[in-house]
């Protein structure tokens, strides 16, 4: 058996799971989130412990066994907690700042970048450290948000300049050796 998908799923208080057909439902006090599950995973509720159960040993069950209990508890951690990613911005001139809701980043190029946010994302910035927070109730938006605006300026291996998530290492290079015949 999958060791994630045997796992109990525990809901905390306030959060409630609804089932109907494949669609998931989850609510909470930071929100609503709906997710359609692969048909062949039955989730079951058990006094206050959710519990993904697969029909048979098949390759394709098995795989799908732990998918279904990670998709299903990142929405009950959604909405009860919610997630967040940090950046970092490095680099002489680099720059963050809050525009209404939307970042406006200044990455050395002739322009500044809007960034808006996406629906169900917030931002929070600190232009003193050059730190943006994302936000939100849904894991695979923050994470696609926060690699959207990583992809704007990738940080580089000689300087270290870019955009970076806060616990990311750069592989540094060594520059052109001073050159002497």
């Amino acid at each position: 058996m999958s060791r994630v998908g045997k796992q109990p799923i525990e809901l905390p208080k306030g959060v409630e799971l609804t089932m109907s057909g494949s669609l998931c439902q989850v609510k909470g006090p930071k929100g609503e989130l709906k997710r359609e599950l692969h048909p062949n995973m039955t989730v079951e509720q058990e006094d206050g412990k959710v519990l993904v159960k697969r029909p048979s040993d098949a390759r394709q069950d098995r795989a799908l066994h732990g998918l279904t209990r990670a998709l299903v508890n990142n929405m009950v951690v959604g909405v009860s907690e919610g997630f967040s990613k940090q950046l970092n911005i490095v680099g002489v001139g680099y720059k963050v700042d809050l525009k209404g809701k939307s970042l406006n980043l200044s990455l050395g190029f002739s322009h500044p970048v809007d960034f808006p946010p996406p629906e169900g994302i917030e931002f929070e910035v600190d232009p003193k450290a050059n730190t943006i927070k994302v936000r939100g109730i849904d894991k695979e938006k923050v994470g696609q948000t926060s690699a959207e605006i990583r992809k704007l300026r990738p940080p580089e291996p000689y300087k270290g300049k870019g955009v970076m998530y806060s616990d990311e290492r750069i592989r540094r290079k060594a520059g052109k050796a001073a050159g002497g015949k």
